[in-house]
């Protein structure tokens, strides 16, 4: 049994794994709530020590000694074996080889999520380290979830579900997860009225469907509008399976969220778009939720947000 498990990784790897300069074509992203949670955490308590620790070389080095579960003890022993003096190529031993790898698929997934940012509170900037990406859903909505990545789809035709649904009321505020900028608004006939946000270094798209009938877009928003993390960009429905525009046919109101991963231009809308399960995710990012309020001149955020890992915000 183990040998027949080596054996399925090292196909998966050399399927996924870049040769020469041809770009990641699969990402398996295996990651549990508590493993991103802990690597976060160590990173924000180490950021200004001498040896800081990064999130993403922590899930790497444990990526590489487990094939790329990253439960919570091999999570945890990568943290403090980083406290060493070695690199974290050279602490992965033999899977060093597929450091690579995952270092630059939790790139390409994790990237955005922790960095600088300042939140303007009574006419003060205040900047802080920490979780700058927020939850799609706003602060005092409720909603619930589960791991439903994969799970059978029909409407066309039969494929997996490729996001998470979010389980909510009619015209809860949908926020912007992180900054970047609108690629696509519009009708879909499986997504209904949905919103396609690209990050600023391109790695990832977010697609955010079955938007409010009638009202489902932040008023204003347009394709090629630039978005910071935390705005708000429209509001929860269930539009969508229909050819017809503005038509309610999903049966429960939720907000389909999903996360997909770009290492190459052509991978963007093609037959092996990498689509991972973004779950675990929305859980981490449940912790930091965007406040948003309705006046008398429309929706606006509470504290508004800079991004100060962004110097340059495109159109901006």
């Amino acid at each position: 049994m183990k040998r027949r498990f080596l054996l399925c990784l090292l196909l998966a790897l050399s399927m996924a794994i870049p040769v020469g300069a041809q770009p990641i074509r699969w990402v398996d992203f295996n990651v549990p709530y508590e493993s991103l949670k802990y690597a976060m955490e160590q990173d924000i308590a180490t950021y200004e020590q001498e040896k800081h620790i990064p999130w993403i070389d922590v899930l790497a080095l444990a990526a590489c000694r487990t094939g790329g579960r990253c439960g919570l003890v091999s999570v945890k022993k990568a943290a403090a074996d980083m406290k060493r003096n070695l690199s974290p190529r050279e602490l992965a031993g033999d899977g060093s080889k597929y450091y690579d790898y995952y270092h630059e698929s939790f790139s390409a997934a994790l990237g955005g999520l922790l960095g600088s940012y300042a939140i303007e509170v009574n006419g003060q900037w205040v900047g802080q380290y920490g979780l700058k990406a927020f939850s799609p859903v706003a602060a005092g909505y409720g909603y619930s979830h589960c791991s439903d990545f994969g799970m059978r789809r029909s409407f066309g035709f039969a494929r997996k579900h490729l996001g998470n649904d979010l389980m909510g009321s009619l015209g809860t505020p949908i926020i912007a997860v992180e900054g970047g900028v609108v690629e696509a608004m519009g009708w879909n006939r499986y997504g209904g009225w949905r919103i396609g946000i690209r990050s600023f270094d391109s790695r990832r798209y977010y697609y955010y469907a079955h938007l409010q009938k009638d009202h489902p877009f932040a008023e204003g928003l347009e394709v090629g509008d630039t978005v910071q993390a935390g705005d708000l960009i429209g509001f929860m429905g269930r539009t969508g399976y229909s050819d017809r525009e503005n038509v309610n046919n999903i049966e429960a109101v939720h907000l389909h969220f999903g996360i997909q991963l770009i290492f190459d231009e052509s991978q963007k809308e093609c037959n092996s778009e990498i689509w991972i399960n973004a779950y675990d995710i929305v859980r981490l990012l449940s912790n930091h939720r965007s406040t948003v309020e309705k006046t008398t001149l429309g929706w606006e955020r509470k504290y508004p947000y800079k991004d100060l890992d962004i110097l340059d915000y495109p159109g901006g």
